[in-house]
This record gives C-alpha cells, structure tokens and sequence, in this order.
C-alpha cells in the first residue's frame, strides 16, 4: 500500500489518500462531537456507545472537555458555533475554572492550564496555581499528566512558570531510558510491581509531544535527542500495515502486546506527537504519519473495513482480540516480566484481532482537530 510512497508518482498519490482521509475525518467529528455536547452543563459526555437502541450517551468529562476546547481553539467560529451549540468556547472554560481548585488530579487541571492559553484566557493564574499545589515536579503521577503539565506551560509567558517547566522537562528526561528509548508508566513510582514495566502507547507519544514543545521554546539539546529518540523507537515498531502498537517494555523498548490498536493513535495521537518532533528538528515522519491513516481507512482485521462509520458519524474506538476482557494483555505483562524476551504463544490463532469496540469519545475528536488544523491540512495538500 502506502510502502511504495518513497518515489515522486507515489508519493503523491498516497498524500492525497491520506488529505482526503483527514478531510472527511474533520467533517465528521463536527456532527459526532455535537452529539456528545450538553448544553445545560457545558460540558462533553465520557463517551457514547452503540446499544441496541441506538448510540446512548454515558457520563461527563471535565478532562474530555478541556482537550476538546484545546482542539477547537484554531477552528473557524462556524464549527465551533455547531460543536457548542452556540456557546462560546470562553464560556465553556469558565465552567471548568469555577471549581478548578478543588480538583485533585493533575492531568484535569493541566489540560484545562492548556486550553485556557490556547483561548487566550484573560486570567488562568487560578489553574496555574492549582496546577503547582498538586506539585507535578515532586509527587508521584502518571507520565502523560506530567507531559501535559509541560505542554501547558510552554504556552506560558509567565515568569514564575520558568522554573516548573524546566524542572517538569527535567523530570521526564530524568525518566527516560536512553538504551530502551521510551518512558515509564508512572513516574516516581515503584519498580517491582508486576506490571510496572509495561508502558502503554499514549506514555510515549504525550512526552514526545511536550518534550517537542519545550525544545521549540529553550532549544534544550537533551529534550530534543529524547524526543527524537522516542519517536524514531515508535515508527520502527509500528505495524506493517501502519498499526501503532498498544504496550511496550520499558526495559527494552519492545513491543510487548500490539492489540488494541486505537483510532485516536492512528489519526490524532501519533500525528500530534510527530508533527511536533519534526517543528522541533527538521526530521520528517510523513510516511510513518500516512501509513498510519492508511490502516484507518482499510483495516486489515477487518478485511479492509474502516472504524470510520459515516452512517452514523462516529469513529469507532478500536479493532482488539477476540477474547475475554485484557487476556491477552494481562498474560503477556506477566509472561514478559519473568523475562524481556519472554511472550505468551499462540495468541494470534487463539485471540485473532478483529472486535470492534463501538464507543467513541470526545477527547479523540478533540486531538484530532488540534493535530490537523486546515493550515496543516493544507501544507499536506501541497506535498
């Protein structure tokens, strides 16, 4: 498929397979995201799920709504105007602010730091300064959360976040391994648990993402060499049909369980992250970015269906084994941690890939505007 896009002729034929892709990804995330909007509470649901009565809405998410206004904060006022329902996007995080300081989890609060800047919000020092009482440098939190607390601050003029920042970049590369090339799960937790050396796809690309991002503001040569790192580790990885693999040992940068493999990865995560290390560096990851588009759209575990289901305006979750509930994650986490070399057998002819999970969330539809703004998706227009 997109293998041959090395030479001129496919080259450009695969960029405009994948332009038109992100085209009819970006008309469909208005409506689906309309869908999971409440007006009443100006907040997005936790999910909407394809039932025998049709797709039912579940639960609410502060931390979904933030990421969806950072997705939103570059687009025209038309589709924020159908997305919202006629709420402003200024209104929406003023909801979240209001009781921003009783919030305990530092990833809520850094992602809502992040969209206030990305709107131009006209006072965010009382996210700011909850962000710093949950003490992102010092207490032990998952690695993506940390990632975002420094995504957040590199949008920050503000002097008094100099040194968070640097010490939160600090903090990740301290983390990071130079022989496995990835990050940790959690950081400043224990080693000994039995799934403590197991990191998951989102605790690679949202340091590579921050990282980039602080490289731009500081030119730190040290971020820049791990992020870098990282990114290149993830495109060797990734699936010969351009799947983004799931679970990875941290001790060794290995693939440890490839299923699920997720929509959001293949059409915001990893182009968000890698757009990122290439502003960065100059390196591109064009190929790896349109090999992964590519598996969106013609899914082999499906026998070339799609995730995308126009009819009825979702992006559906992930393609995972056909299994009783993780398995085959649990299994493998434990097999290799006797041993890095170490994978259960058999698993692909046991538990084949192939179940849909029919859910779709905001925050996916949020990253995937912030990853293919339309300047973006022109520059790739023009490839």
């Amino acid at each position: 498929m997109l293998e041959a896009a090395h030479t001129g002729g496919s080259l450009a034929r695969s960029t405009s397979s994948a332009t038109a892709l992100v085209h009819r990804l970006r008309a469909l995330a208005v409506p689906a995201l309309a869908s999971m909007y409440q007006p009443e509470d100006q907040t997005f649901v936790f999910r909407v799920r394809l039932t025998p009565d049709g797709i039912a809405p579940e639960g609410v998410s502060r931390r979904y709504t933030a990421i969806t206004l950072i997705g939103l904060a570059e687009e025209e006022e038309s589709i924020v105007t159908k997305v919202l329902a006629g709420t402003s996007r200024k209104a929406v995080c003023d909801r979240l602010v209001q009781d921003v300081g009783q919030s305990e989890n530092l990833g809520d609060v850094a992602l809502l730091l992040w969209a206030a800047y990305t709107l131009g919000y006209s006072d965010p020092t009382p996210i700011r300064k909850r962000l710093f009482q949950l003490q992102p440098v010092e207490r032990v939190h998952p690695t993506v959360e940390v990632a975002w607390a420094l995504a957040a601050l590199c949008y920050d003029s503000h002097s008094s976040s100099d040194g968070v920042r640097q010490a939160l970049a600090e903090r990740l590369l301290s983390a990071f391994d130079e022989r496995a090339g990835i990050f940790p799960h959690m950081l400043g937790g224990g080693t000994n648990g039995l799934r403590s050396h197991v990191a998951c796809f989102a605790d690679l690309v949202y340091p590579v993402h921050a990282l980039s991002s602080y490289v731009k503001l500081t030119g730190d040569r040290k971020a820049r060499d791990a992020a870098l790192q990282c990114a290149n580790l993830f495109c060797r990885k990734q699936g010969p049909e351009g799947q983004w693999w799931w679970h990875y040992d941290w001790r060794t940068g290995d693939v440890i369980e490839t299923y699920p493999v997720y929509a959001v990865h293949q059409d915001a995560m990893a182009p968000m992250a890698l757009f990122a290390v290439e502003e960065a560096t100059g390196q591109s990851f064009v190929h790896h970015i349109k090999r992964g588009l590519e598996w969106l759209a013609r899914s082999p575990e499906l026998g070339g269906g799609s995730l995308v289901d126009d009819d009825v305006h979702m992006i559906w979750r992930k393609v995972a084994r056909k299994e009783p509930r993780k398995m085959t994650r649990t299994l493998q986490a434990l097999t290799s941690r006797l041993h890095p070399r170490l994978r259960a057998p058999g698993v692909d002819k046991v538990f084949p890939a192939g179940a849909v999970d029919y859910e779709d969330r905001p925050y996916h539809l949020g990253w995937l505007f912030y990853a293919w703004p339309v300047s973006k998706v022109a520059r790739w227009e023009s490839l």
